[in-house]
């Protein structure tokens, strides 16, 4: 994707990521967390203009949960609130083991898509991802033999790299999430999301996440490149400096609005599996 496909209004995808596994309601008191205030947070996402719901799930105390059955009931809550969105399920995890990662993946049905990390990733003072080869591998085969198209999550340049190694393997077109802000994130700055773009290998897909206050600049700064947006209260907390987001669809509607002012349509959800080739 280029420039020319923001020129000739190429439909943008936008994805809501509800909850996250970091921060709670101790910090964002409005952050979905049960099942059910996740499935209310999706269906108002839907109706703003998001097509991908990137998922994770919480235990009854908000701990960050990665079991199946947990992600069953997450999975399940939202696909009753919701009419046809894709459903996301997020792999990643800081301070969690190898052995849990894939769990996730195992609902009845499987999601459309998931994330998968393509490298290591330290965030705060004691939270980190390793995502060792091995474990991008188990993960992504797994995904294969379940029909799972995956989001290549770039936090850096590095793991731009680290996408090459089984970039023939994926379905075309891959999609790679760009990320950006801070720890072993990519720098947040438009002349980076540039070069990483520049990067991209011919005939991929990319969405664009800005982390904090970097999400409204980076996210508009891929709408003007062709790209794709992901938005959230997972990401940033806040509407603008000193106000809070009321909500993850109040994130989306600004996404859907700044989309049309640059003349660029919103995708469904049917046009956006299109876009990805999961039709």
């Amino acid at each position: 994707m280029t420039y020319d496909d923001y020129l000739d209004g190429k439909p943008v995808i936008v994805t809501a990521a509800l909850t996250g596994g970091v921060q709670g309601k101790e910090t964002v008191p409005n952050l979905p967390e049960s099942p059910a205030e996740i499935a209310e947070a999706a269906r108002e996402c839907e109706a703003a203009g998001a097509s991908i719901l990137h998922l994770h799930a919480r235990r009854e105390n908000g701990e960050r949960a990665f079991s199946t059955e947990r992600f069953q009931e997450v999975t399940d809550a939202v696909r009753g609130a919701t009419d046809d969105v894709i459903v996301q399920h997020s792999t990643g995890g800081t301070a969690a083991s190898d052995e849990i990662r894939a769990e996730p993946l195992r609902t009845d049905p499987a999601p459309e898509m998931a994330s998968l990390d393509m490298g290591p990733l330290n965030r705060y003072a004691k939270l980190t991802s390793e995502n060792t080869r091995g474990l991008v591998d188990d993960l992504h085969e797994e995904m294969l033999e379940r029909g799972i198209k995956p989001e290549l999550e770039v936090f850096n340049g590095g793991h731009l790299n680290e996408s090459m190694r089984i970039w023939d393997e994926l379905e075309e077109p891959p999609y790679v999430n760009l990320v950006f802000g801070g720890g072993t994130t990519t720098i947040p700055h438009p002349r980076n999301l540039v070069t990483l773009v520049d990067n991209l290998p011919d005939g991929a897909e990319f969405n664009v996440l800005g982390f904090g206050p970097h999400q409204l600049s980076m996210t508009t700064t891929g709408l003007l490149l062709g790209g794709h947006v992901r938005v959230g209260l997972e990401d940033n907390s806040y509407y603008r400096r000193g106000e809070r987001a009321e909500s993850n669809a109040q994130l989306v509607e600004r996404a859907v609005r700044i989309a049309g002012e640059l003349e660029r349509p919103v995708a469904s959800p049917s046009e956006a599996r299109s876009i990805l080739g999961m039709d």
